[in-house]
């Protein structure tokens, strides 16, 4: 019995199985994403926010940034549903809301924080 091996021992392209109709929407999801990613303040929150829950005056205190500054990227990232908003009396606290986060902020540290 013969079988067909691929002419290489490369695995097949990501997108061999993917219909191109489910590429492109996954394509406009993975695009938002990544635009939401690309403000090194809104980045910066993600990467505080990856060690924990954080009110937004540690997150002031970290940034070094004016509560203003800060609350309108919070709101960027809430609306993208990448965090999301607990109130405790006063004090409003933010935690990563989409796991897919985490790990593009884990991948960043390693890319372009490590040695």
């Amino acid at each position: 019995m013969s079988l067909d091996l691929p002419d290489t021992d490369k695995p097949a392209p990501p997108t061999a199985a993917v219909p191109p109709e489910r590429m492109l929407t996954q394509a406009r999801a993975a695009a938002g994403f990544l635009k939401a990613l690309s403000h090194e303040g809104r980045l910066m929150i993600l990467c505080h926010l990856s060690n924990g829950e954080r009110s937004v005056t540690e997150l002031e205190t970290l940034l070094d940034s004016r509560q203003a500054a800060v609350s309108q990227q919070l709101a960027r990232l809430r609306q993208e549903g990448l965090v999301t908003a607990r109130r405790d009396g006063k004090m409003i606290w933010y935690s990563i809301a989409d796991p897919k986060v985490g790990r593009a902020v884990a991948m960043l540290y390693d890319m372009f924080c490590r040695g």
